[in-house]
């Protein structure tokens, strides 16, 4: 649960400082808010593979929710373009993701399986 809810910050952090970009565009000072962002989204992203995460899952559902949320956050805040194509393409990417989270997670449950081809006790 605590390696979600680190992947939950990195994501987090990084929503807010990749919308604080634009944000600077208008208000240098929001650049603070950027690299600080960034930090703190790396930070968290280390802290979730430390807790056990498998990284092809943490990377994978951290860009395909910071694509998403900034698509839709920048639709709501910048008054961008958010088409039915581009959220066909969001719905592609979380599906992606979500393929590789069940792949990784079959892939853990058989190596924690003993192999009975392998002989052991006799």
């Amino acid at each position: 649960m605590k390696k979600w809810l680190l992947l939950a910050g990195a994501i987090g952090s990084e929503v807010t400082a990749s919308l604080s970009l634009k944000g600077a565009l208008d208000r240098p000072a929001l650049y603070v808010v950027v690299a600080v962002g960034f930090v703190a989204a790396f930070t968290f992203l280390f802290a979730a593979l430390g807790q056990g995460m498998p990284l092809g899952a943490a990377y994978g559902i951290w860009a395909a929710c910071g694509v998403a949320l900034t698509a839709m956050l920048s639709a709501a805040i910048y008054d961008e373009p958010l088409t039915p194509l581009m959220g066909l393409g969001i719905v592609v990417i979380i599906g992606g993701v979500l393929l590789v989270e069940l792949g990784s997670q079959a892939a853990r449950s058989r190596t924690a399986a003993p192999d009975v081809n392998q002989g052991g006790d006799r």
